[in-house]
């Protein structure tokens, strides 16, 4: 899910998605089918300069002077085309994911784009390449993303590439 404005979200409102998402997700593809990442966080802190609003309350608080606010809630801070969220999933569980990231956009304000994207997983290789690297033995995992190997180096990291005579 991408984000097409310039806004802030609160920690509610990430929340609120992760777990909408996260519930329509695990009754498609069921718990272990889908690795759901939240790839914004919410580290901007938003304050609140609180005024008194009764009678005679101008002869007790300054206005202005010192109105740096009391922390109420911290909020992410997002560009246009920054990322969201991202899962990863089989092929079979695509148009179910695509449904729940549909309802997770109504968590937040602004508009929201889903996009399935080209690439294997949550790694930087799209689909051919990827096969085509793990066909020849030159990736390795790690974890959620991989490692090319590009045959320079020590000869006791590289993969099985090297038969021994």
């Amino acid at each position: 899910m991408i984000s097409l404005e310039r806004e802030m979200i609160s920690s509610e409102a990430l929340e609120a998605a992760r777990i909408c998402a996260n519930k329509y997700f695990t009754k498609v593809a069921g718990k272990d089918g889908f690795h759901l990442r939240m790839r914004v966080h919410p580290f901007h802190v938003l304050r609140i300069n609180k005024m008194l609003s009764c009678a005679g309350a101008d002869r007790l608080q300054t206005g202005m002077r010192g109105a740096f606010g009391k922390p109420t809630g911290v909020a992410a801070r997002v560009d246009v085309g920054q990322i969201l969220m991202t899962v990863r999933c089989r092929e079979k569980d695509v148009a179910g994911m695509v449904e729940g990231f549909r309802r997770a956009k109504f968590k937040f304000a602004g508009q929201q784009q889903i996009v399935v994207s080209k690439k294997w997983g949550l790694t930087h290789l799209g689909r051919e390449e990827y096969l085509k690297l793990k066909e020849e033995g030159r990736i390795m995992s790690r974890g959620i993303h991989v490692k090319i190997f590009n045959g320079h180096g020590p000869l006791a990291d590289a993969p099985t590439l090297i038969t021994k005579a």
